[in-house]
C-alpha cells in the first residue's frame, strides 16, 4: 500500500501514474478543495502530525510514502521524513523541475532576508505572488511603508485570511486555480506602477519562468524566495516517468508490468558517461534529461575509450532488451571539415556536437525520415537528447579540457549486436540497412505501449508516402499480411502497414498524411467488433457482442437455425464453419458495410476499401470490397 501526499500539480500527476497499476493506494491532502478523480485510490483529508502519521502507516500497512506536496511545505516534508526513518519505510520526494537560477533575480534565503533586500533596493510598490499564507510574513513591509498587493486564490478561506491580516480588496488580485501562470486581472496601469515582484522558487509547473518573464517585461525587479532543502531520506524524482520507475524499484509488486528506457535514452546516458570519461571520471549512474524536461538516472559501464548502457526494456517484449549500447566522445581539432551528414544534422550551436553512427547502427536508404539518405538511423529526438544533455553537462561541470564551448565534439553511437538484430525488426522494410535504429520519443518504454505502436504505424506510413505509394494496405499482422501481399502483388513491401488493433488511429494518420487510397484487410474476429463501432479492437476495449452479431445475421437473411446456433459461439471466427456458404457471403457483406460506415468518416478525402481475409473453410481465402467510390452502395464486388 502506498500513501501519497498531494494537493498540487505533482499530486495530480502522481494519481495518474499510480492509477496505471490498477492497485489501491491512499491520496492525502490538507484540505478538500482540490478536485481529483480516484478509481483505485482512497481520498484522505486533514493534516497529520508525526505520531498520527506513524499510527496510520502501521494500521494500514503502508510500504511506501510519496511526498508530492508543495516545495515550500517544509513541515510536511520533515514529518514524512521523520516517519520514514522511524518506521524504515522508503520515501519518494516528487519534486518539481527547477530552472537554473537566473543571476538577474535577487535571491532570498527566507522572508526576513527578502524584507531586508526589498528595503535595500528602495521598493515602493510590491506585487506579491507568494500565496495567501505568506501575507503575515510580508506584513512588516507594509509597516515600513511599502505598498503591497497580493495575488491569491479566489476562495472564501483565502479571502478570510487576507482580510484578517488587514489587506483590503483593492490590494488583492485573483488567479485561476487551474491556470496559475497567467497574470489575469493584475492592473499594470496602476499609478504609480509596481516597481518589484516577489515570488517563490516554485519550479516550471508553478509557472515560475512565466511570472519572472512577465515581470521583467514590465520593467519590474524580481525577488525570489529560494526553495527549502529536501531532507536526505528521500529518493528524489522530478517527473512522472521517474516517479513510476522509482515506485517499480522500491515496491516492485505494485505495477504488474514494469517500464523501460528507449535506445535513445541509453545512447544519451552512454554519451554523458563517455564525456565524463574524457576527464578521467567514471560515475556509475548518470542523470539524463528526458524530452519532457524531467531527469531520470541511468546505470552506466565503461570499456576502453567508450561507455555503454545495458538496455533496460522493462516488461516490454523488446528484442533489444539487455543489449549493449555504446558511445564514444572525442574533441575534434579546430577547423575539422564537416561531412555531408554532419552538415545536414548540424544545429550550429556551440559547442558543436556531431552525432554519428558506428558499428551496428543502420543507414537510411529510403526517403521519409528526418535525415537524408545515407545518414545514420539515429532519430531526431535521441539526437536532441544527446545534444541537450551534453551541453547541460558542460554548463555545470568543471572540465579539464579548456574552451569546450568553442570546440566541436564528435559522438559515435554503436551497438555491437545491431547488425544481427536488425533482421528481426521492421528496419529492412523501412529501408534501413546494416543495423538497428536509435529511437524514442518520450525516452521511456511503457510496457506494451499503445503510443509506441501508433508511432510505428506513423513511421511506416511516412516511408511509404515518401516512396510515392498512393495505395496502402493496412493489416492486423503477419498472417493476414502474407495473404494480402498475394492479392496486391503490384504494391511494394512498404505499402503494407500493420494496424494491430488500432484501426481508428491508423485511418486518422492516413488522413493526416493525405494518403489517397486505403485498403483495410480484416478477419472475422476484428470485423464484428469494428462493425459495432469499436475502432480499437483490443480485447481490453471491446469484446464479441453476440446480440449485435445476431442483428447483422438477421440483416443478412440468415436462417433461424443459424441464429440459434450462434448462441453457442465461443469466437467470432466460428461463424465461418457455422454458416452455409451463401449465408456467410451475405453476412460478410453486412459486416463490412457496418465497418465502412464507422471508418469512412475518418478518411473523408480518400478512397476506402475493405478486404475480408478468411483463413479457414476450403483452402482459398475470400475477400469482399466495399469502396468509398461506390456512391450507390453497390456491394456486388467480390474476389476469390
Amino acid at each position: 500500500m502506498i500513501l501519497v501526499f498531494g494537493g498540487t500539480t505533482e499530486g495530480r500527476i502522481a494519481i495518474r501514474k499510480l492509477e496505471e497499476a490498477g492497485n489501491p493506494y491512499y491520496y492525502s491532502t490538507r484540505g478538500d478543495e482540490q478536485e481529483v478523480v480516484l478509481h483505485h485510490g482512497t481520498r484522505l483529508t486533514g493534516a497529520l502530525n508525526t505520531e498520527q502519521l506513524k499510527t496510520f502507516c502501521l494500521e494500514h500497512a503502508i510500504k511506501l510514502l510519496v511526498d508530492a506536496g508543495h516545495p515550500f511545505a517544509e513541515v510536511l516534508h520533515q514529518t514524512i521524513a521523520d516517519v520514514a526513518l522511524s518506521l524504515n519505510i522508503p520515501a519518494i520526494r516528487f519534486e518539481r523541475v527547477f530552472p537554473p537560477r537566473d543571476p538577474s533575480i535577487i535571491w532570498c534565503n527566507n522572508y526576513a532576508d527578502a524584507i531586508e533586500k526589498i528595503q535595500e533596493n528602495g521598493v515602493k510598490h510590491l506585487l506579491a505572488l507568494t500565496g495567501v499564507q505568506t501575507i503575515t510574513k510580508l506584513k512588516p513591509l507594509i509597516n515600513l511603508g511599502v505598498d503591497c498587493y497580493f495575488r491569491i486564490l479566489n476562495r472564501e478561506s483565502s479571502l478570510r485570511i487576507a482580510h484578517e491580516n488587514g489587506i483590503s480588496d483593492d490590494h488583492l488580485f485573483y488567479y485561476d486555480e487551474n491556470n496559475d501562470t497567467t497574470w489575469n486581472n493584475i492592473h499594470f496601469s496602476l499609478q504609480p506602477p509596481f516597481d518589484a515582484m516577489i515570488t517563490k522558487e516554485s519550479g516550471t509547473s508553478g509557472g515560475f519562468l512565466e511570472k519572472v518573464n512577465a515581470a521583467k517585461e514590465q520593467g519590474m525587479q524580481v525577488f525570489a524566495i529560494c526553495r527549502p532543502a529536501t531532507p536526505l531520506v528521500f529518493h528524489i524524482v522530478n517527473g512522472e516517468h521517474g516517479l513510476r520507475r522509482m515506485v517499480e524499484k522500491l515496491l516492485p509488486q505494485f505495477y504488474p508490468l514494469h517500464s523501460g528506457i528507449t535506445t535513445g535514452t541509453c545512447a544519451t546516458a552512454a554519451s554523458i558517461a563517455a564525456m565524463h570519461q574524457l576527464d578521467g571520471l567514471h560515475p556509475q549512474v548518470v542523470p539524463v534529461i528526458l524530452p519532457n524536461g524531467e531527469t531520470i538516472h541511468v546505470e552506466v559501464h565503461y570499456g576502453d575509450n567508450y561507455a555503454y548502457v545495458l538496455k533496460d526494456s522493462g516488461d516490454d517484449p523488446d528484442i533489444t532488451k539487455g543489449i549493449e549500447i555504446r558511445a564514444s566522445v572525442e574533441i575534434l581539432p579546430d577547423g575539422t571539415p564537416l561531412t555531408t551528414e554532419d552538415q545536414a544534422d548540424d544545429d550550429q550551436l556551440y559547442p558543436r556536437i556531431l552525432i554519428r553512427g558506428g558499428e551496428g547502427i543502420g543507414r537510411i536508404t529510403l526517403p521519409g525520415f528526418d535525415y537524408p539518405i545515407g545518414s545514420a538511423a539515429i532519430n531526431k529526438v535521441p539526437r536532441q537528447m544527446i545534444r541537450q544533455n551534453l551541453r547541460s553537462l558542460l554548463e555545470k561541470e568543471h572540465s579539464s579540457i579548456l574552451n569546450y564551448q568553442l570546440k566541436t565534439i564528435k559522438v559515435i553511437v554503436s551497438v555491437p549486436a545491431g547488425t544481427e538484430l536488425a533482421h528481426k525488426t521492421f528496419n529492412p522494410r523501412l529501408g534501413i540497412v546494416d543495423g538497428i535504429s536509435i529511437v524514442g520519443v518520450s525516452g521511456i518504454i511503457q510496457p506494451f505501449s499503445i503510443e509506441g505502436f501508433i508511432n510505428s504505424i506513423r513511421k511506416c506510413m511516412n516511408v511509404a508516402k515518401a516512396m510515392g505509394c498512393q495505395h496502402l494496405v493496412l493489416h492486423s499482422g503477419a498472417m493476414s499480411e502474407k495473404i494480402l501481399q498475394e492479392r496486391y502483388q503490384e504494391l511494394p513491401t512498404q505499402a503494407f502497414v500493420e494496424y494491430g488493433n488500432y484501426i481508428g488511429e491508423a485511418l486518422r494518420l492516413a488522413n493526416e498524411m493525405k494518403i489517397p487510397q486505403i485498403t483495410i484487410g480484416i478477419m472475422m474476429g476484428k470485423a464484428v467488433k469494428l462493425a459495432e463501432g469499436h475502432l480499437d479492437t483490443h480485447s481490453r476495449e471491446a469484446t464479441m457482442n453476440k446480440d449485435f452479431i445476431k442483428v447483422m445475421m438477421r440483416e443478412a437473411g440468415c436462417s433461424e437455425e443459424s441464429l440459434l446456433l450462434s448462441d453457442n459461439l465461443n469466437m467470432a471466427r466460428d461463424l465461418i464453419s457455422l454458416l452455409p456458404p451463401s449465408e456467410l457471403d451475405a453476412f460478410v457483406e453486412v459486416v463490412l458495410r457496418h465497418c465502412y460506415e464507422h471508418c469512412a468518416p475518418l478518411l473523408p478525402d480518400g478512397k476506402l476499401f475493405f478486404d475480408y481475409v478468411q483463413l479457414t473453410r476450403d483452402s482459398a481465402p475470400k475477400s469482399n470490397d466495399i469502396s468509398s467510390k461506390d456512391q450507390n452502395n453497390d456491394k456486388s464486388k467480390k474476389r476469390i
